[in-house]
């Protein structure tokens, strides 16, 4: 311990962990401010515009490419437009749970300007290839959903996904300041509260050895796991047991000490991404899917989502792991 305390000198920790810790908040805040910018811009608009040969691909109906084109700039409201058709007998169950799996991809597009330049402060280089692998994620999703609807789905006559929508509206920069500014006051204290305590929390965890001790427990103890470093447990932990934000968080503190390989970050992300997702959807989408579908329907929903979501996820993870 008096080892410890002699290398803890105020330049030690002016310089690695002040220094850098602040660094890292600004760096943060200017990715967040901008990625909520731009996803209140509604970039994703012209992305908007692949629902129609896709729908025609899956056999699903006009009111899906409808939500699906919807889905990029509102999850509820593009639900809401299924559970109303569904409601009006002109969609069946499994149409229903096909077209909201469907939607995956525009509602992760929809939030993907955030979830990048976030991460990016965060943990640099890394944040490209780990977004990009959820992004390949969620594109494998989106096939494997036009592909199980041209199997299981009737062929249907030609339609036009475009007539439900409204027309395209330009952007608007002062709604979308307000926008911005509002949800950057709401997202700032929060990504601030786990960032400052995380990373404090791993710079002194590091010089006290913890990770040595971690490291002789999984060679014992978690064996599934024990191909990745005993660092990794930190982001996987904080990523099932918090915000995403504070898995990046841990994740930053680890890429500021030399704690991971760029390959170790990524496959630790995506593994924390896989094990918290069913505790965050009971915690937060239960609610918001049962304020839209009937609740039997909404569980249903929701099991669909996060088993598909899970499954691609891993699929990935083992790729990269192996050829990556």
């Amino acid at each position: 311990m008096n080892a410890v305390a002699q290398t803890l000198t105020l330049p030690a920790l002016w310089h690695g962990l002040a220094v850098p810790l602040s660094r890292l908040l600004l760096s943060v805040s200017i990715g967040l401010f901008v990625g909520t910018l731009i996803e209140a811009l509604q970039w994703t608009r012209g992305v908007a515009r692949v629902a129609q040969p896709l729908v025609r691909l899956g056999r699903l109906k006009d009111v899906a490419g409808a939500s699906f084109s919807l889905a990029f700039f509102s999850g509820a409201a593009a639900n809401t437009m299924l559970s109303d058709a569904y409601e009006r007998g002109e969609m069946s169950k499994r149409e229903v749970v096909l077209s909201n799996l469907f939607n995956s991809l525009p509602t992760y597009f929809l939030h993907l300007p955030t979830l990048f330049f976030i991460a990016a402060p965060f943990i640099g280089p890394a944040a490209a290839l780990y977004v990009g692998l959820t992004v390949l994620a969620a594109f494998l999703r989106t096939f494997a959903i036009v592909l199980l609807g041209r199997l299981t789905l009737p062929p249907l006559p030609e339609g036009c996904v475009s007539c439900l929508l409204g027309e395209d509206k330009r952007w608007d920069w002062r709604g979308a300041l307000d926008k911005t500014m509002k949800r950057f006051k709401r997202r700032l204290p929060r990504m601030v509260f786990y960032t400052i305590p995380i990373y404090v929390a791993f710079f002194f965890l590091k010089r006290w050895g913890v990770f040595d001790v971690m490291e002789d427990y999984m060679a014992h103890h978690v064996a599934f796991l024990s191909w990745l470093p005993p660092q990794a447990m930190g982001i996987i932990a904080f990523h099932m047991a918090a915000e995403t934000t504070a898995g990046y968080a841990a994740a930053g503190a680890l890429v500021a000490t030399g704690g991971l390989t760029l390959k170790q970050l990524v496959l630790a992300l995506l593994v924390g991404n896989i094990l918290s997702s069913p505790v965050r959807a009971v915690r937060h989408q239960f609610p918001y899917y049962a304020g839209i579908f009937k609740p039997g329907l909404a569980l249903n929903l929701i099991i669909s989502n996060q088993a598909l979501r899970a499954s691609s996820i891993a699929l990935v993870t083992l790729g990269y792991a192996i050829w990556g």
